[in-house]
């Protein structure tokens, strides 16, 4: 049962009011709220709900990296079908990440207001919507617009599946992590993959890129019991009895939040830059379309097993600093390899390089290690991703504009060599454990 408030006698008059708990350095795990508590109690239950939840995790995990990756394999199609500029395609490369740091900073206002499983049915709805619109317009203008409604849905998804695992499953958060990483992965590998060949088999990129809009309006099924569950539970705890607001967390003011944003954004930045760009590197260095697409869908597919190994080492290991040293290893070889010998070495590059971006899954898992509140995660989780995105939106367009400055990939590889440096930095600050509740700046 959730502990009342503490009740706080009134000099004048002997009356008590009541206030909630605001110093978090004292009170390491506060309870929560009734409102919560039912509200998991109702969509968490082992024999139902905790399979529900688990199940429309997997499914909202397929959806947010398939929209990008797809437009990724087919970038050279979409710049010839709508009269795409180098600028241009540089901007829509860039979108995701403008998308996910301007549109996730809003979800835990969102969270506040609204049950999370009535949040992402709206989230994926937009997802699917906004695929099925971008492949039907002639319109270069449109197709961006209507790309940044679809990852609109994905940039709130990205915020809430840490909270989520904290909140559900908050003893097997390296597991369900790992879980939901390699499902995000998958769907990262088979849209990459299988984007060309698609568009090749209906005659038309747009088949490539329309086709995920499917596996968008999927992942909403399960959240819409959910949701009507947590609304019956929330409008139910709310009528009975006042709910004492949980304590605020401020990760800006944090040196933990700042450093997890920075190394957020740095793997991002990178990350993003490979995804919208991998394949016409090795579309330059000779290979066809389709094998450029199966290399790029390589590095996500040899990262499946990375990103159900990594979060299980980092809820093992006692200081992250091995895993921060030695992805920084992997990605600094991989790059040094593809601006050196992309054609001759490229199986062995893309290893590597799917080893580096084992950072991903790492700062992800990291997130819900360094915060002991489902509060606490929300509010890690939106600062380091949105902040983070701000910064991994140069990723693309810098590597882009280096790319059509120079004519090669030397300027780039060297520009996403420094990124890497920032992030070992980053890595360095965020490897001790602690939380970002008991650093608050009161």
């Amino acid at each position: 049962m959730t502990p009342p408030p503490t009740a706080i006698a009134e000099p004048a008059t002997g009356t008590a009011r009541t206030r909630p708990t605001v110093d978090v350095a004292r009170t390491p795990a506060p309870a929560p709220t009734l409102v919560e508590k039912a509200e998991t109690e109702k969509a968490g239950r082992p024999a139902t709900g905790g399979l529900l939840v688990l199940a429309g995790m997997l499914l909202v995990a397929l959806n947010l990296r398939a929209a990008v990756t797809s437009l990724g394999a087919l970038l050279g199609e979409v710049r010839t079908g709508l009269g795409l500029s180098g600028a241009m395609a540089g901007l829509v490369t860039t979108l995701p990440t403008i998308a996910f740091a301007g549109l996730g900073a809003l979800t835990p206002w969102l969270v506040r207001r609204y049950a999370p499983a009535r949040v992402l049915v709206v989230a994926m709805t937009a997802l699917a919507v906004g695929q099925v619109l971008r492949v039907v317009t002639d319109s270069a203008l449109v197709f961006v617009a209507t790309s940044a409604l679809a990852l609109a849905g994905i940039a709130v998804a990205n915020i809430l599946l840490p909270m989520l695992v904290k909140q559900h499953f908050p003893h097997r958060t390296g597991l369900v992590t790992g879980a939901y990483t390699m499902a995000l992965t998958t769907g990262t590998t088979v849209a990459a993959a299988s984007a060309v060949p698609v568009a090749h088999a209906f005659g038309s990129w747009r088949a490539g890129l329309g086709v995920w809009a499917g596996l968008a309006a999927l992942a909403v099924l399960p959240w819409v019991p959910l949701a009507l569950r947590a609304r019956a539970a929330r409008r139910a705890a709310t009528g009975a009895v006042a709910v004492a607001a949980p304590a605020r967390v401020r990760p800006a003011r944090t040196r933990l939040g700042w450093a997890m944003a920075v190394y957020f954004g740095a793997q991002s930045l990178s990350g993003y830059a490979i995804m919208g760009w991998l394949a016409q590197l090795f579309r330059d260095a000779g290979f066809r379309p389709e094998t450029a697409g199966l290399l790029l869908a390589g590095v996500t597919a040899l990262g499946v097993p990375v990103a159900l190994l990594m979060p299980t080492l980092a809820g093992r290991l006692r200081t992250l600093r091995p895993l921060v040293f030695g992805l920084t290893a992997f990605s600094a070889v991989s790059y040094l390899g593809l601006a050196l010998a992309p054609r001759g070495g490229a199986l062995l590059w893309v290893a590597l390089l799917a080893l580096g971006q084992g950072a991903f899954p790492l700062i992800l898992t990291t997130i819900g290690l360094r915060a002991r509140t489902a509060e606490g995660t929300v509010a890690l989780s939106a600062f380091a991703q949105s902040t983070g995105y701000v910064i991994a939106a140069l990723g693309p367009l810098l590597v882009g504009v280096l790319y059509e400055a120079t004519g090669g990939w030397t300027a780039p590889i060297g520009f996403l060599l420094v990124a890497l440096a920032v992030q070992t930095g980053a890595g360095l600050v965020i490897a001790r454990p602690r939380f970002v509740e008991d650093e608050r700046t009161r």
